[in-house]
């Protein structure tokens, strides 16, 4: 809860009713895991949570900020999945195992998912993907991670929480973003195309909190992700550029060397870490004034 939340729920809602299928998706396998994190989120960690913004009633769940109130019983998952979206300020995704015999048993695929800020994927697209499928255009994630990854999710117990932070560099503000974020090896011909046309004034810090946990009831894993972004003079100012810009020269130095050209470094690095070290001012000129 901060202090872009009023802003956040109405992109949010009007997201909905402009991008559709974009947005929001339930297969049927998921309605039964999707009905117990409403239930949980509406009548247990909301209201206990955060008590001065959502208050339980006879009826349901109120918001004191948006003056909605969640009923106890949505018409559908749906809906839930919608209303969870509309008041809170957190995109939800829901993983189920493969029941059918074969190579895929056990690992897990994505069935139901509330993304209203994806940072370059379109997550309808991976709607009935196992964790593999979903992760395909990711350096490096069939080679080194795949198989922990499935071991992860499969042993993953209840009651544990797990947390992590992802974080890249955007240029751009748009939180809602289904492609451009990232580019692949067949884009390298164009890494010297943009260059001059980064705008660090637009150009943006993009951090997820991300969390993991598993329902108790339906087995189902809830992957959640909350979605910030710092402006790259914000941050200098703060005194984080040269952590920034070492963190940046970094990407290339992992078990994941390919990052460098996913999430586009080739293109903005240089000149974020020539603004970042007081090389160039946020207008892209000369030294700083």
């Amino acid at each position: 809860m901060d202090k872009t939340y009023i802003e956040r729920i109405a992109l949010r809602k009007s997201l909905y009713e402009d991008k559709g299928e974009d947005v929001l998706a339930v297969n049927e396998p998921a309605v039964p895991a999707v009905t117990e994190l409403y239930d949980y989120l509406t009548t247990t960690y909301l209201p206990t949570r955060f008590p001065t913004v959502y208050t339980s009633t006879c009826s349901g769940l109120h918001n004191n900020i948006t003056s909605e109130t969640l009923p106890l019983h949505p018409s559908s998952a749906r809906v839930a999945l919608r209303l969870l979206g509309s008041n809170i300020d957190t995109d939800f995704l829901v993983l189920l195992p493969t029941r059918e015999p074969g190579l895929d048993e056990g690992k897990y695929r994505l069935e139901a998912f509330n993304t209203c800020f994806p940072s370059g994927f379109n997550t309808r697209s991976k709607l009935g993907l196992t964790l593999a499928g979903i992760h395909t255009p990711v350096p490096s994630y069939a080679a080194k991670l795949e198989k922990s990854m499935d071991r992860f999710f499969a042993s993953l117990p209840v009651g544990k929480l797990v947390k992590r932070h992802n974080w890249s560099m955007t240029t751009n503000t748009t939180l809602f973003n289904l492609a451009g974020n990232h580019m692949s090896e067949d884009d390298i011909d164009a890494k010297e195309e943009g260059w001059d046309d980064v705008d660090l004034t637009q150009t943006v810090l993009r951090c997820e909190r991300q969390t993991l946990h598993r329902l108790p009831q339906t087995g189902a894993i809830v992957f959640a992700f909350k979605t910030y972004q710092y402006g790259l003079q914000e941050l200098k100012d703060e005194g984080c550029g040269e952590e920034l810009a070492a963190a940046i020269e970094g990407l290339g130095e992992g078990n994941a060397p390919g990052m460098v050209v996913y999430k586009r470094q080739i293109v903005w690095g240089k000149k974020v870490n020539a603004f970042l070290r007081g090389e160039i001012d946020i207008s892209g000129k000369g030294g700083e004034r």
